[in-house]
This record gives structure tokens, C-alpha cells and sequence, in this order.
């Protein structure tokens, strides 16, 4: 899949305009697409201490909320024409939620797919629950 549908592209585009982003200036969307086809949707929010909340930590929040528990599909969307791939803390979001087939695409700010992962490529050698012993 070199192509992310026209309708999450245009619901990444209206939430990193949702965004609140007056520290950094730098505009960020997520859409997380459930095992079920579901889609929740984050954009980041800064506050003034500098400890704001990331688009796709909004949106795997909002998929937690509605009971869902498995990632099939990323989208993060930034400002540019550049990478804006998740954080490190995001990665360890991801990595939760997600399955080996879990596909993360990184877009443009227009939608053009500049990289897709997968949590392996994204997070490698990855510390995830199996690594905790039983309770």
C-alpha cells in the first residue's frame, strides 16, 4: 500500500489543523485504525510547561476509551514534506497496542506516503509485555 485512502488523508489534514501547537509550531495528526476497521483520531496538544500530549498518544487514548485494544494500521501526518516519525515514547505507545502486521505510514503534510513501518523496523528489539515476568 503506497496510498492512504482520500478520507483518512483528509481527516489527518483536519485534525493537524485541530492542533495546538503554539510552543513549537509543528502541527501533528494521527489516525489509529483498530483490528475492527475502526478509526481514532489525535492531534498533539502543547501546554505551557512544555509536557503536552502527542497525536498518536491522543489517538491511542481515544482507542483505549472505546474499548479497543489492537492496532492495525498508523497514520501520522506532519507539517511538511519531511519525516515526522512518532517519538520514542509514542513508539512504546505503538508497540502496546500493536502486531507484527501492524503497518505505520509516516505522510506528508499534502498525504503523499514518504515511509511505512513496521513495529519492528519502527521499534527494534522492543521491550513489550511478554518481556514482564507472570504475574
Amino acid at each position: 500500500m503506497n496510498q492512504v485512502a482520500e478520507p483518512v488523508v483528509q481527516t489527518l489534514i483536519h485534525a493537524r489543523e485541530n492542533a495546538y501547537a503554539p510552543y513549537s509550531h509543528h502541527p501533528v495528526a494521527a489516525v489509529m485504525e483498530s483490528a475492527d476497521g475502526q478509526h481514532f483520531v489525535g492531534c498533539n496538544v502543547e501546554v505551557a510547561h512544555y509536557k503536552g500530549l502527542c497525536a498518536e498518544a491522543s489517538a491511542i487514548a481515544a482507542m483505549i476509551t472505546a474499548g479497543q485494544r489492537q492496532l492495525a494500521t498508523v497514520y501520522v501526518m506532519g507539517p511538511g514534506d519531511h519525516l515526522c516519525t512518532p517519538c520514542g515514547d509514542c513508539r512504546q505507545r505503538i508497540r502496546e497496542f500493536a502486531t507484527p502486521n501492524t503497518r505505520i505510514f509516516v505522510l506528508s503534510h499534502q498525504g503523499e506516503v514518504l515511509k511505512t513501518y513496521t513495529i519492528d523496523t519502527l521499534l527494534p528489539d522492543a521491550f513489550g509485555p511478554e518481556n514482564l515476568p507472570p504475574r
